[in-house]
């Protein structure tokens, strides 16, 4: 799992996978980029789509969430 999103919250929100590192700063940086919800808030961040986070960055969170999961997978799995 590399995102989950709930469909009933409005603005939307969603959790997506991340460096610990970069998690921190993108929290530091964005008021509506906080620690994952109900997730390890180390490796996860909870982002509420609220127009203060660039779509481009949205984007750029989703396929690095993805990319964290699928590097573990091996060839076969994926």
């Amino acid at each position: 799992m590399f995102l989950l999103i709930s469909l009933d919250t409005v603005p939307v929100q969603f959790n997506a996978k991340c460096d610990p590192e970069r998690a921190i700063e993108l929290r530091e940086q964005y008021a509506s980029i906080l620690p994952g919800y109900h997730m390890n808030k180390q490796h996860w961040n909870t982002i509420i789509l609220d127009g203060s986070v660039p779509m481009k960055l949205v984007r750029e969170l989703i396929d690095h969430s993805y990319e964290l999961v699928a590097k573990k997978k091996t060839t076969k799995k994926r």
